[in-house]
């Protein structure tokens, strides 16, 4: 072989130099089937990922085609996975390298590696080995070009789609050309192709200005290439305007050996129509990828382009609706013919015609892509109409003949997805034929009455009914088939009877006045009357059950679904037949679909009755998907707002068991969890109720739980039922610690927590908010157990910071007493890395001084004050007011926190300060006063709400009590305008109870009436707990704030008077009263003499 010569390195980068023997042997190591030399070379190959030169050596190594075929295959997929992520490093790779991988990757078009290869890879974390499918060697080729197409072109691959128009126009011209053709020819013509639509699929999905002037270059480089290739083409070129692309060229030339003259029976077989069909397919893909983007932008392009797109785009659609005609035609013939003839079987025959059907889907993603893209537009387009009732004749003609014409195989007379394809056309196209137009007037072009009922017959008679392979598969795998039937609805844009339904429910929409009686009338016809049981019988009337919920809001006015629930359901719900588990199935669902549609009660006891009997028989006549779809039910009828939980009680006690016990049963966790939502919605919705079912329902948990092993979803939906049934009892909720606290130490732990954080978080914040004690109950674990975690959360994990927070002030309104002192320092400590963390956002940070604020209200000063010093917490909030750096919002809370500290306990305000100054020794005390009070006073106007800028009021008065200096120079001018703003916004009065005389009221929100006051509280101190204890534990809280129980005015006389007896009256006058200006001094007399 031909070793890489080692390349030059970029000027300027001082790195090791690959080896290309090395790398050779490395990847010869690699691609062995000896585990050790595929681990040593791992390891090794890593390593060389650094080095200079190693992915040009690399990709060399892949495009050399006499190195044996495995080594090149490692080489190359090692590239695609590794290279692309550097590609501009300057490190690795040099202008050099880039150009040669440039030059090679085209050299690869003639590929002949079609292999799929499996890669043993060795993981070092878990000492284990596995087998990855990787594909050929073209196909990576084909990944690395698209990859560096998008990151080099134009500026620096420029001639790229030049050379792959020239590979094309050549090997076409070669192809067609010659009398015998080579298989090299045909090969280069479908790489290259290939590599066009895949190049062009890279730049549409760009959504940057950049990817928008790529493409429209890419569509400038057509433009030119055209007139310079038209003259090659003859008089097929006359097929197409002088503005079509070259690829609309390529196309007409190739798709003329695609009719009924050249692909018949005999030839369908043949190795080069299947080249034909082929190579017009992913020209085809490529002229529709530029449509798609045109079209989106068409109204984004200048004046002068506008119409010449429109003219291109209506062309190509108009062109694209008739050849889709032609090519139906052809393909059902071909294949009913040989149906006929037994030939279909051939491999060769089953290979063209799989291409021959993949490209006729896409001419359907297609039309269905511009339809999404504009509804209006799409209507608009010439022969719009004419292709939509093409597709739907195809519908029709489908179920002309026997049910094996149609399957979900590209072999199929009519095969599921084209069909399916046509309804969904159908479907989103029926607006545009409804007898009125939405301005009112009258639509001439109008499906007629005949029509739309022989449409909504053959949904409902061919395509709605459970079909032989539905029951199979319910037969065999009743769990999955409901799973599958759920996931399908969701999908139903690719499955046919889901698809069905949803084009009946929009012909009902659109056309009710005649599908409604005609669902009516069929309803009182059939549903009415008992089936008899045989099995054809059965799956009909199952599908007009499904009908008839389908389309539940047109039809709630006219059929009494009480009357059918009495004299019908409930027999057919009892009945034994052992074919009835279809209709049963059905009942329920339908049940569940018009209420919770709201076109039923939720409060008729005979829903109750029938869902609740569907759920717990286990008798003939029944089974699993039925008890299943019972469950389901259950939920979307229990979650309406018309629910009253008196009508369903007396069904309780059985709906829980029985949820309960098919949760254990279920042998898929997609099932349990379903059947877990509708025991969540049940507990939700009956509230305490559920009560006398505790115990049933957290009995199984545990063992639920350690079954599920990494089942996250299901974890997490077992949370929630702790967190709803929680929510329910409220403080009878106070002796599950037993089965709280285990489940919010494994949710929280290392290997769950990216799973199951939220729904841990909710579950540990619920039972806070509604136990009454942190203490252990009969011996259960604690809440109080979980305190250390919170911390921990509160100092590492910062992405739960908002409910870490919210968990934490649920303790200290639960005991912040006993909180601190079991972990004063920890608690600090942990607020103090939270704070100093840069990723925490301003939000968190704010909550977090709210929470120390509620601290200093619920806990004794001995208890926090000299542990926030130790910490270093009070220093860092100190400072950083001083500093002044943070937001706004941030240090307003910093001032309440102050003025709260100040409030409960001046003196240690002072220790505090002190000590905080001390560790300053730069900034002496006084100073270190006035720095403090500069911000306090400079961040008073940005205090909106009255109860903050009275908590400052009353925390300045208590600065003032201290006698400190700082503080009273500042008296006679910014403390005094401060509280004169304060009285002059807010008005208070005493209320004196009768009762009680001349004696003073004892400080109470009720003897304070406060005229500031608008609501209770700012919804964002309860944060949501109304309903809950907690609610009742903030709320005292906020009830004996000494902001609302004590009027302002008194409150600062007292501490004006605590200030002067400390001083002296005379000096204190002197010194301070005195200058203050003589006109604010009578203001703040008179209101100081209100009190």
């Amino acid at each position: 072989m031909n070793i890489p010569r080692r390349p030059t390195m970029a000027t300027g980068v001082n790195v090791e130099h690959v080896s290309p023997t090395e790398l050779y042997e490395v990847m010869t190591a690699a691609s062995s089937q000896d585990p050790s030399q595929v681990q040593a070379s791992s390891k090794r190959f890593k390593q060389m990922l650094d080095m200079f030169g190693t992915y040009d050596a690399l990709h060399e190594i892949a495009g050399q085609r006499r190195v044996p075929l495995a080594i090149r295959q490692q080489a190359i997929i090692q590239f695609k996975n590794a290279a692309l992520n550097h590609w501009r490093s300057r490190k690795v790779l040099n202008d050099e390298h880039r150009i040669r991988v440039r030059n090679r990757s085209l050299t690869l078009l003639d590929e002949e590696d079609e292999t799929v290869i499996y890669i043993l890879t060795y993981f070092p974390a878990s000492q284990t080995y596995r087998l990855f499918s990787s594909h050929k060697i073209a196909h990576c080729n084909e990944f690395i070009v698209s990859k560096l197409a998008r990151l080099d072109f134009p500026n620096n691959w420029g001639n790229l789609i030049n050379d792959l128009i020239s590979v094309i126009d050549l090997n076409l011209q070669k192809r067609s050309g010659a009398m015998s053709q080579d298989p090299r020819d045909t090969l280069m013509l479908r790489r290259s192709v290939k590599l066009l639509n895949k190049i062009l699929k890279e730049f549409a999905s760009i959504k940057m200005l950049n990817g928008v002037k790529t493409m429209a270059h890419v569509k400038s480089t057509f433009l030119r290439l055209m007139l310079s290739l038209s003259s090659k083409f003859g008089p097929k070129s006359q097929l197409v305007t002088s503005l079509h692309p070259v690829l609309y060229r390529y196309y007409s030339r190739m798709s003329t050996s695609i009719s009924s003259s050249t692909v018949t029976p005999e030839t369908i077989s043949s190795p080069s129509i299947h080249d034909d069909i082929l190579l017009a397919h992913l020209v085809y893909k490529c002229m529709v990828k530029m449509t798609v983007w045109l079209w989106n932008r068409i109204d984004k392009v200048p004046k002068e382009e506008v119409e010449r797109n429109r003219i291109w785009i209506h062309d190509f659609f108009q062109n694209s609706a008739i050849q889709l005609k032609n090519l139906t035609e052809l393909r059902t013939n071909i294949v009913v013919a040989a149906m006929q003839t037994n030939s279909n079987s051939k491999p060769q025959f089953q290979r063209s015609i799989d291409v021959f059907t993949r490209h006729l889907r896409v001419f359907g993603k297609f039309f269905r892509r511009l339809q999404q893209l504009s509804p209006s537009r799409f209507v608009a387009l010439p022969m719009c109409s004419d292709l939509i009732l093409f597709y739907w004749s195809q519908v029709v003609k489908a179920t002309s003949g026997p049910a094996a014409l149609i399957s979900d195989s590209n072999q199929a007379v009519y095969p599921v997805r084209f069909l399916v394809q046509g309804m969904v056309l159908f479907k989103e196209s029926l607006a545009q034929w409804t007898p009125t137009r939405r301005d009112g007037t009258p639509n001439d072009n109008s499906l007629s009455k005949e029509f739309i009922e022989n449409a909504v017959q053959l949904l409902v008679t061919h395509f709605m009914p459970l079909n032989p392979t539905d029951l199979e598969n319910w037969t065999n795998d009743p769990e999955e088939w409901v799973n599958v039937e759920d996931r399908e609805n969701d999908l139903w844009e690719y499955e046919i009877r889901p698809c069905s339904e949803r084009v009946l429910m929009q012909l009902s929409n659109q056309y009710p006045q005649f599908v409604t009686p005609l669902l009516e009338s069929t309803f009182k016809q059939i549903a009415t009357q008992l089936p008899s049981g045989d099995l054809q019988n059965i799956l009909q009337r199952e599908a007009l059950y499904c009908a008839l919920g389908r389309c539940a809001i047109r039809l709630k006015d006219v059929i009494p679904f009480n009357d059918w629930l009495e004299h019908t359901l409930i027999s057919e719900a009892r009945d034994h037949n052992q074919n009835y588990p279809i209709i049963k199935r059905r009942i329920a669902w339908l049940i569940g679909k018009w209420v919770a549609d709201g076109c039923a009660s939720p409060n008729n006891p005979r829903i109750w009755e029938i869902l609740v009997h569907l759920l717990q028989d286990r008798g003939p006549g029944t089974d699993y998907v039925v008890r299943l779809t019972a469950a389901v039910a259950l939920k979307g009828c229990l979650d309406t707002l018309e629910f009253e939980a008196s009508h369903f009680q007396p069904y309780l006690p059985t709906a829980v068991s029985e949820l309960i016990k098919m949760m254990g049963e279920a042998d898929t966790f997609e099932s349990k969890r379903k059947i877990d939502h509708s025991l969540n919605v049940v507990i939700e919705q009956v509230k305490e109720l559920i009560v006398p079912f505790i115990a049933a329902i957290t009995a199984p948990l545990p063992k639920l739980w350690t079954e599920a092993g990494d089942q996250w979803l299901f974890k997490s939906s077992l949370l929630v039922t702790v967190s709803k049934l929680i929510e329910s009892v409220k403080e009878q909720s106070t002796s599950l610690g037993g089965i709280v606290v285990p489940l919010v130490r494994e949710s929280m732990s290392p290997g769950a927590i990216t799973n199951l954080d939220d729904d841990g978080l909710t579950l540990w914040l619920t039972a806070l908010r509604n136990t009454l004690t942190l203490t252990s109950v009969n011996g259960a674990p604690a809440l109080f157990d979980l305190f250390p975690l919170a911390l921990e959360l509160l100092s590492t994990n910062f992405d739960l910071l908002g409910k870490t927070i919210s968990v934490i002030e649920s303790y200290f309104l639960l005991d912040a007493p006993g909180v601190l002192q079991a972990c004063n320092m920890q608690l600090f400590s942990a607020f103090l890395t939270a704070f100093k963390n840069e990723s925490v956002v301003v939000l968190n940070a704010t909550d977090m001084m709210r929470a120390l604020n509620l601290l200093v209200q619920t806990a004794p000063s001995n208890l926090w004050g000299e542990a926030m010093h130790n910490s270093g917490l009070f220093t860092h909030i100190t400072k950083t007011l001083i500093d002044g750096e943070a937001s706004t919002l941030l240090l307003a809370e910093h001032i309440l926190f102050f003025s709260r500290v100040a409030m409960a306990d001046r003196q240690m305000f002072l220790q505090l300060i002190s000590a905080t100054a001390s560790s300053s020794p730069d900034v002496p005390e006084p100073r270190f006063y006035d720095l403090l009070l500069d911000q306090w006073f400079g961040k008073f106007d940005n205090m909106s709400e009255p109860r903050h800028r009275k908590l400052t009021a009353m925390g300045v008065a208590s600065l003032v009590s201290t006698g400190r200096p700082e503080v009273l120079q500042r008296l006679p001018v910014e403390i005094f305008n401060l509280w004169i703003d304060v009285f002059y916004e807010i008005k208070e009065a005493q209320v004196v109870n009768e009762n009680q005389g001349d004696s003073s009221p004892s400080p109470s929100p009720n003897n304070l009436r406060r005229h500031w006051e608008l609501d209770e509280a700012p919804t964002q101190f309860y944060q949501d707990t109304e309903g809950t204890p907690e609610y009742e534990r903030r709320k005292a809280v906020y009830d004996r704030d000494p902001v609302r129980t004590m009027h302002l005015s008194k409150f600062v006389a007292t501490h004006i008077q605590e200030a002067a007896a400390a001083y002296g009256p005379d000096i204190f006058q002197a010194q301070y009263l005195s200058k203050a200006d003589p006109t604010v001094l009578s203001q703040i007399q008179v209101e100081l003499a209100r009190i």
